[in-house]
């Protein structure tokens, strides 16, 4: 399948240097930006023959089989409707769109045109995850009570993260890891959503602290840009827990039993985790499927839903917003 990229930024430049290493399991055939020059290079840097000034070139190319879109969370859904429209596939990163309606329409368009669209959650794909849920579905740790997350960096691009046009700040930039790292592990429908935001002077969220409850069970999320927190992830259950470093992209667990030594599980990458999400985007689309069971359309909507109510909880709203 001959695959497009709709950006050039950071996230992008992970997807494309991913798909290099993956040899010729990938064919990198176009990239489009808001300008030639920065195709230009972007198509030099990863040896891609193709390269176009607009979104709308590359929807209009016949031989651009599935797009990969990295644009600012704002752009989403239009260049997702610009693809669906002209018969592309589309992997679209995370947060999918700006809140749970876009997403709706998003999926029912690609059920009306026939193609295949994913949103790029690497993190349920990463391999031991696979294993995280076999011990899970085992009944080791028993019956789970809590599930905790955090997830926080600095960075010298504040001004972009951060910036309301683009639908920035924290919640749509890493809160997605922190709640769909929740939902993997206790399901995508909770009784209560609870949080509290602390904003910016830009108008958008810094830290964020999320609550949800399921049943006899809470998840406790917290996330941030402009603090350093390690990232990492657990499981509570009534006879055990399972610890995750760096749950966005874990390759080793540790499964602790009461009364029995801890073991850790491992599961390397081998490139760098994106692989996983490519694989799984080209199969789905070579057979003619318009959607993932691993990454399915209710489980998107169902996370922009909860952080739809996070704004709500907060009177978060982005400018373009009516």
């Amino acid at each position: 399948m001959n695959w497009g990229i709709l950006s050039t930024g950071v996230i992008a430049k992970n997807f494309a240097e991913t798909a290099r290493r993956m040899g010729d399991e990938v064919t990198l055939y176009a990239v489009a930006s808001r300008s030639r020059e920065s195709a230009d290079a972007f198509a030099d840097r990863y040896g891609i023959p193709v390269r176009y000034a607009s979104a709308q070139e590359l929807a209009e190319d016949p031989n651009v089989d599935i797009v990969y879109i990295g644009t600012p969370h704002s752009a989403h859904a239009e260049g997702m409707r610009l693809m669906i429209e002209h018969g592309k596939h589309v992997l679209c990163e995370k947060s999918f769109t700006t809140d749970a309606q876009q997403a709706r329409e998003i999926f029912a368009l690609a059920r009306e045109k026939g193609v295949f669209v994913m949103e790029a959650f690497w993190t349920k794909l990463c391999p031991v995850y696979r294993e995280v849920e076999r011990v899970l579905a085992s009944g080791a740790i028993g019956e789970i009570r809590a599930v905790t997350a955090q997830y926080g960096y600095t960075t010298g691009r504040e001004a972009r993260k951060f910036d309301p046009q683009m639908a920035g700040g924290t919640l749509l930039d890493i809160g997605v890891y922190a709640i769909g790292f929740a939902c993997m592990m206790l399901g995508y429908d909770f009784d209560s959503v609870q949080s509290s935001l602390v904003m910016n002077g830009a108008g958008t969220d810094a830290v964020d602290a999320i609550i949800l409850r399921r049943g006899g069970a809470v998840a406790s999320l917290t996330c941030a840009i402009g603090a350093q927190m390690p990232t990492a992830g657990a499981v509570y259950g009534t006879r055990g827990r399972i610890e995750i470093p760096e749950f966005k992209n874990p390759e080793r667990v540790t499964v602790c039993i009461d009364g029995e030594a801890p073991y850790a599980i491992e599961r390397p990458f081998e490139v760098n985790g994106f692989e996983y999400e490519i694989r799984e985007a080209m199969a789905c689309a070579a057979a003619g499927r318009m959607h993932s069971d691993i990454i399915t359309p209710e489980q998107t909507v169902a996370v922009m839903e909860i952080m739809d109510q996070v704004r709500a909880q907060n009177g978060l709203r982005f400018p373009f917003e009516t």
